[in-house]
């Protein structure tokens, strides 16, 4: 446990040289000043009371030690408010409104030059190490950072294991003391484990036990040329410390000066709702760097996808022969298995069902050779992004989706052979252009290759990073899966749409999501940009798929609905299947008619794991859409409707859990009605357990 005397004796040891800056409204001060070894040290305020208390600040590199022995030769501070547009998202414009503080320090013997950027939001912090070419050695083997993040108590957080290759796992939520037991559940597989069994990921959100809460997300922004950061616990001090992702040598990062980090960052408030309105993140990161965007649409999208996760029989590969006879080659002189669902009609299929619905595109999972070698992917492991399956007719498929206004999405399954993804990237992205596609969803499930690599390692940063920037060079759109996790560089790269990056629907047909999951994504894994949950589930119990499968997700149907607002992305899916929606037309017309794009957003009540409520505005039309969600408890939702044009009507029409509704027990329960309201109105919801609402507010034209 943190006594009282160690911080005393850490404050004592800090000098009068120490800079203080306050966010534009004051909320935030920030303190930074170096201890008597010369370690450069920051504290945090919040209304007046500590909440990050004196916490070092440094990197250490093989050649040399940037964490002790300077001194501050010189300080810049600047106030900079300013707005920009993106591309696409919650809100058609954002401030960037920040005070910032440039620490510069000088070290002798041996010499070095460091400075540390902090910029003060009123709604949280970033900072970064800049690291100018020193006078020697411009190469630097890092292996750590001294980063810290120290609280003064025992605080609640919501957590999953630091693991260098998934960040596919349940959120619990548990307190710096129960830590070690909690990531015990996890068992073996979690990098926790091997690591000493207390260590998380970022995004995560701490609560703090005081009488007024404080929340706080520590994760990152501008992840470039360096791994991610996990974080090491301290159980008993109350404090994390930056663990950068190594490769298999133990190296964090080969960074050649001058190099600036990503910024650390930590999103502040006394109101849970701030924490999922906050933009900081998006604002440390560089403009767009793509000068003409008109060619970046959002969209809504169904495909050859479910059926694979929850049919007896359905399979991605085209024929199990290879299997059995290795050395066949030749997938034209294979006949197909009978159960590959991305063939030429299923594919028409989903084409007409989009276009009938209005959906703009179709992804076609399976439908490129190699499935059969990742089956055997020790001997192999190669997928061939030019080379489709001989029932899987590329050309005729281009013609008919074209012909009814729908766009294919290709799918680019890598088996995490990464490096053979980026050998063959241009001519798989030429295909593509050639083919009418322009958008692709990549795939890294696996071991990473080369072998030294981890999901997390600055090795596949780099690669991840590349593959967005490349796919721009082509005007293709980009939803990554089993990618490290976003940092915001959606808004340099706004091509990159969307990431999985976290525990998506589809575990929910391998043991089923707790209702609690999407209520907790948007406060942790969606501050680094949109994910690909790939919400829209009607058909919940698993056993309607497969007879043996006895999964339940763990969402009513009309919770489905209002994922679309809770969870935003400009790349939604329709997930289940066509036939599912023909059993549910009334609901469905609330999927066929949700934007994806916003012009504002309004957090109206919300608190982690528990319950979120937010409206949004349609960014082509006058149109407001609410969403409304519940943990494992059911709840009644009062919504006033004051963000509504004063003096217009509207009309309202609400998609809510039925009287009876539960998600487990009876999930496909649900009502709809119409209601006229105005901007003095409120909405009374009805909330099952793990259910949700959903609402379309149009005016009423005269």
């Amino acid at each position: 446990m943190k006594t009282t005397a160690t911080i005393m004796m850490l404050a004592a040891a800090l000098g009068a040289s120490a800079a203080s800056i306050t966010s534009p409204s004051g909320k935030l001060q920030l303190t930074v000043d170096v201890d008597a070894v010369g370690t450069p040290v920051y504290s945090l305020d919040f209304n007046g009371k500590p909440l990050v208390e004196p916490s070092t600040l440094g990197l250490v590199a093989e050649e040399t030690d940037f964490s002790r022995g300077f001194s501050i030769v010189g300080v810049d501070t600047v106030t900079v408010d300013r707005s920009w547009e993106p591309v696409w998202g919650e809100y058609s414009t954002i401030r960037d409104y920040f005070r910032e503080l440039a620490v510069h320090l000088k070290a002798d013997k041996p010499e070095r030059e460091m400075t540390i950027r902090f910029r003060v939001f009123d709604d949280g912090l970033g900072f970064r190490y800049e690291l100018p070419a020193q006078n020697g050695s411009n190469y630097l083997t890092l292996r750590d950072e001294v980063t810290k993040f120290d609280f003064a108590g025992n605080h609640k957080m919501w957590v999953i294991p630091g693991d260098y290759d998934t960040d596919e796992y349940v959120w619990s939520e548990t307190t710096f003391t129960e830590l070690p037991a909690a990531l015990e559940n996890y068992g073996r597989h979690s990098e926790a484990q091997r690591t000493g069994g207390t260590t998380v990921q970022t995004p995560m959100l701490l609560k703090t036990d005081d009488t007024t809460p404080v929340y706080v997300n520590i994760h990152e922004a501008a992840l470039v040329g360096y791994p991610v950061m996990l974080l090491d616990t301290d159980t008993a001090d109350y404090s994390f410390k930056a663990h950068p992702v190594p490769d298999r040598l133990g190296v964090a990062a080969y960074l050649h000066l001058p190099f600036d980090t990503p910024w650390r960052t930590l999103i502040v408030s006394d109101d849970a709702r701030d924490i999922l309105s906050s933009q900081l993140i998006l604002n440390l990161n560089e403009p767009t760097k793509i000068e003409d965007t008109s060619w970046i649409k959002p969209m809504k999208f169904a495909g050859v996808w479910w059926e694979m996760f929850t049919g007896k029989i359905k399979t991605w590969a085209y024929s199990d022969d290879v299997l059995a006879k290795p050395g066949i080659t030749d997938y034209s002189k294979l006949e197909s298995n009978g159960h590959h669902p991305a063939n030429t009609a299923n594919v028409m299929r989903y084409i007409d069902f989009a276009a009938d619905n209005g959906i703009d595109g179709v992804l076609v999972e399976g439908w490129n050779e190699g499935w059969e070698d990742w089956a055997s992917y020790r001997k192999n492991r190669q997928f061939l992004f030019d080379k489709a399956y001989p029932d899987f007719d590329v050309d005729s498929l281009h013609r008919y989706a074209e012909s009814r206004g729908v766009k294919l999405i290709m799918h680019h399954e890598t088996s995490a052979n990464a490096a053979d993804y980026a050998l063959q990237l241009d001519r798989a992205f030429r295909f593509m252009k050639d083919n009418g596609y322009d958008a692709v969803k990549t795939g890294y499930v696996g071991a990473i290759i080369p072998r030294s690599e981890h999901h997390g390692s600055q090795w596949m940063v780099d690669h991840v990073n590349s593959v967005a920037e490349r796919a721009a060079d082509y005007q293709i759109m980009v939803d990554s899966h089993e990618a490290p996790r976003p940092t915001g560089l959606i808004r340099t790269y706004p091509n990159w749409l969307a990431q999985e990056s976290a525990r998506g629907g589809e575990f929910e047909s391998f043991g089923g999501n707790p209702p609690s999951h999407t209520a907790i994504l948007p406060f942790t894994r969606l501050k680094g940009g949109p994910m690909d949950y790939t919400p829209g589930l009607f058909e919940t119990r698993m056993s309607y798929y497969n007879e043996g499968n006895d999964s339940q997700a763990g969402t009513t149907l009309a919770r489905q609905l209002a994922l679309y607002l809770t969870m935003p992305s400009p790349m939604q899916m329709v997930c289940d299947l066509p036939e599912n929606y023909a059993r549910f037309p009334d609901a469905f017309e609330f999927i066929k008619v949700v934007p994806v794009e916003w012009s504002d957003s309004r957090y109206i009540e919300a608190e982690p794991a528990r319950y979120i409520t937010v409206a949004r505005k349609d960014k082509n039309s006058d149109d407001w859409y609410l969403g409304a969600i519940t943990g494992e408890e059911p709840r009644k939702a009062e919504v006033k409707l004051d963000f509504l044009t004063p003096g217009q009507k509207y009309e309202a029409t609400v998609y809510e859990d039925a009287p009876d509704a539960h998600w487990k027990t009876n999930p496909q329960a649900y009502k709809i009605y119409s209601v006229p309201v105005t901007s003095k109105s409120k909405l009374k919801l009805n909330l099952a357990a793990g259910g949700g609402a959903a609402v379309r507010i149009a005016p009423v034209v005269k």
